[in-house]
């Protein structure tokens, strides 16, 4: 039964956490990192699979997303570096706590697998998964351009400038974000460097990371293309890729998109692929 409680980030600010553990002989452990304004309840079908295979799993919210978001986000101050130096950092080691002598592993969805590099906690994984996981350089989409120009040029910068948060909720797009995560990722996603424009001390620690490396793309992604996710994955010049592009058509049909990878049904035969993978990590 899973536990839902709070754990504490690198400053000391409490973040929402959920536990799962592991059922039968446990043989490592695993984060998962939200996509940008995601909570972390979408992933409970996914935790808690991979739970009964034996991980213990423990998913969060990001501060001033999900559970961890304060009653107002208009004057909350927080920016995507702090949520990959802060938050993911203290969760991959509140993660590896749930069994230190076993391994540990990393998932990471969208924006999660994006941030790994910035966290030097990382450079402790046994393995990391990215699931449509890209750079997002807007340029790289090309499947609806007129939508992704008028996001991050008049909707974001608009909204976010009025009301001091982005409210993304209303507008039904990608939820609510704090101003400085909202500004922030507008900067990146309008540079090709994406994060490494952050600077040469940003693409040292991307370089520096050595871990094994799943990352799967889907053709039917609309929000992340695969030269999105390769790119991103160039990012990771020290780690060993290893890349999947998955066609719904080698699937049974069914759509997979942006978010299919975590539904049941569609995604659980990529998830029995997926704990395959982390399971080949393993020493014996």
């Amino acid at each position: 039964m899973e536990l839902r409680d709070t754990a504490k980030a690198s400053d000391g600010h409490e973040l929402s956490v959920t536990r799962y553990p592991a059922e039968g002989e446990a043989w490592g452990t695993l984060l998962v990192a939200t996509a940008m304004g995601v909570r972390q309840d979408f992933y409970e079908p996914f935790a808690r699979h991979c739970a009964t295979r034996g991980l213990h799993v423990l998913t969060f919210d990001w501060r001033g997303m999900g559970a961890s978001a304060p009653e107002r986000l208009r004057g909350f101050e927080t920016d995507l570096v702090t949520w990959a130096e802060r938050d993911l950092g203290a969760m991959l080691r509140e993660a590896r706590a749930l069994a230190p002598c076993l391994p540990a592993f990393a998932l990471g969805h969208s924006l999660g697998g994006q941030l790994f590099g910035a966290a030097a906690e990382s450079a402790g994984l046994a393995g990391i998964v990215t699931v449509t996981a890209g750079v997002g350089w807007y340029r790289h989409n090309d499947r609806m351009p007129f939508r992704v120009r008028l996001f991050w040029f008049v909707f974001l910068p608009l909204f976010t400038a009025l009301l001091g948060y982005f409210p993304g909720k209303r507008l039904r797009m990608v939820g609510d974000l704090p101003a400085g995560v909202a500004w922030q990722w507008r900067r990146w996603s309008t540079r090709p460097e994406y994060v490494l424009s952050e600077g040469p001390a940003m693409r040292a620690r991307y370089d520096a990371l050595r871990v094994p490396m799943l990352g799967w793309s889907f053709e039917d992604d609309a929000i992340i293309t695969k030269p999105a996710v390769d790119a991103l994955h160039g990012f990771y010049r020290g780690a060993s890729v290893e890349r999947r592009h998955v066609a719904p058509r080698e699937r049974g049909g069914e759509r997979i998109g942006h978010f299919g990878f975590f539904r049941r049904g569609i995604g659980e035969g990529l998830w029995t692929e997926t704990i395959a993978w982390l399971r080949a990590g393993v020493p014996a």
